[in-house]
């Protein structure tokens, strides 16, 4: 495994290639150079102001070419030097990455930088069939093999940086050689995506599934209208992680980007990817939310943490082995939950629940710490949401559990509909039952003007909770 910091990687890189843009933000082009002078001067200017090995730098920032400037000092940061000249650092130096998943309590997700490189090769050499560099310099001369061969990326982040998504795509981008485009406004625009995909010849986008995905369609098809569509031909790739990717929007983006290869993942800032959807070419996507197991992924009953054999046809949660977080910052508990070793292989389990079949296919069905009960029964609402939105009017949803007096707890449905649309709460749990079990299909429905996600796409239940809850006038 790599033995030194993301730190030592990136000057490596600016070493080697130091006229290749690292970075897009907007209008904004940011030379290896550059990234690398900019960052060494903060990084004087933070060692001078005391800060030092073991302290914690936070980053409150929109997407800005400082994100990526200020994450590239504090990995620097050792000595008084301005400005800070190279030098080799330890891999064993952390990234810490708050993450509030889906409960909106947030968790310091610990990463060594080696751990972190390894976990990062899948998404990266893996894919491109590079065997995996053992030290800086090897990390420095494949980049630029792959950027005078002309095959690093140009990938475009759309979430924001911190976003584990964005931030860790952004870096194996930048050990392939390539170069991060992100969008230079406060808020999502798809317009603002699809012009810098044409722009910049993106050859790689990387979404958080429907809620980027529906708005980014929306785009192409009214440019379509205009007779002014937008040129996506340079896509050999969309990624999506954090949140469910219809078969309806893979469709939709395959249509247009008619040669680009959709990897859709599950994932989490603890690690991973616990099962991955590939859709080639020429391929159909399939069912929503049906993944393939990777050869790290397990299987575990909750209770008795036995590892539950594929093709049983029972739920558990999944697991995976591999590179992986040291666990969370300053909590023993949860680190011990979450980071489990079972028969002497350490997995990580954030919570998230599945069936898999005996060929591998992994069925998704959603995150525990949101889990409905009702009448005894287990609802996930990722589940419920999936089917809701393969209902041509709906445009997003949010599915909670709220309390019920005979079932202890019922399934609410926050839901926001397309323009024009007359569906109303009836026509919306009919089209549920029509396409999962009866029973769970939503018992109230809730229309809003639009359904709120947090900047990084994943749904707000709490929100969503209180507007049923307020709609019932409690």
């Amino acid at each position: 495994m790599l033995s030194e910091s993301w730190a030592t990687l990136w000057e490596e890189l600016a070493e080697s290639q130091p006229d290749h843009v690292a970075v897009v933000v907007g209008d904004t082009h940011i030379k290896w150079s550059e990234l690398n002078h900019r960052s060494s001067r903060l990084a004087g200017a933070l060692t001078s102001a005391g800060v030092g090995e073991g302290d914690k730098v936070g980053q409150l920032l929109y997407n800005c070419p400082e994100y990526l400037e200020s994450a590239f000092a504090a990995f620097k940061v050792r000595s008084a030097n301005e400005p800070m000249s190279p030098i080799v650092r330890s891999g064993n130096d952390s990234l810490l990455l708050y993450t509030g998943g889906t409960t909106g309590l947030p968790k310091g997700v610990v990463w060594s930088h080696a751990s972190l490189f390894g976990a990062l090769a899948f998404t990266g050499y893996a894919s491109m069939g590079i065997t995996l560099p053992v030290s800086a310099n090897e990390v420095a001369s494949v980049a630029k093999e792959l950027n005078v061969s002309g095959r690093s990326p140009v990938n475009m982040t759309a979430p924001p940086l911190m976003h584990g998504t964005a931030m860790f795509l952004a870096f194996s981008t930048f050990v392939l050689g390539g170069t991060v485009v992100l969008l230079g406004g406060r808020k999502f625009d798809a317009a603002e995506l699809l012009r810098l995909v044409q722009r910049e010849k993106v050859t790689q986008v990387s979404i958080v599934g429907d809620a980027f995905a529906r708005p980014i369609v929306q785009e192409l098809e009214r440019a379509e209208a205009a007779g002014t569509p937008y040129d996506i031909s340079s896509l050999g790739r969309i990624v999506s992680t954090g949140a469910t990717l219809s078969a309806e929007m893979k469709r939709a983006l395959m249509q247009r980007a008619n040669q680009a290869v959709v990897l859709d993942m599950i994932g989490a800032s603890e690690g991973g990817p616990f099962a991955v959807s590939m859709t080639m070419p020429g391929q159909d996507p399939g069912a929503t939310a049906r993944f393939t197991a990777t050869p790290l992924t397990a299987l575990f009953d909750e209770t008795t943490w036995e590892k539950i054999p594929f093709g049983s046809d029972r739920s558990g949660v999944l697991a995976a082995s591999g590179p992986m977080p040291d666990g969370y910052f300053n909590d023993a508990q949860k680190t011990a939950n979450t980071f489990r070793t079972i028969d002497g292989v350490r997995y990580t389990i954030p919570g998230d629940y599945a069936k898999i079949d005996t060929d591998g296919t992994v069925h998704l069905l959603g995150r525990g710490s949101v889990c409905i009960n009702t009448g005894g029964e287990k609802v996930y609402p990722e589940e419920v949401e999936v089917a809701a939105r393969s209902h041509a009017q709906i445009l997003d949803c949010i599915a909670v559990g709220v309390a019920d007096e005979r079932f202890g707890e019922i399934v609410a449905l926050v839901v926001s509909r397309t323009d024009m649309s007359s569906l109303g709460a009836t026509d919306v749990i009919e089209h549920v039952k029509s396409q999962i079990a009866v029973y769970k299909a939503p018992r109230e429905v809730v229309f809003v003007d639009q359904v709120y996600r947090s900047p990084s796409g994943k749904a707000d239940y709490r929100w969503a909770k209180e507007i049923v809850l307020t709609a019932r006038g409690q």
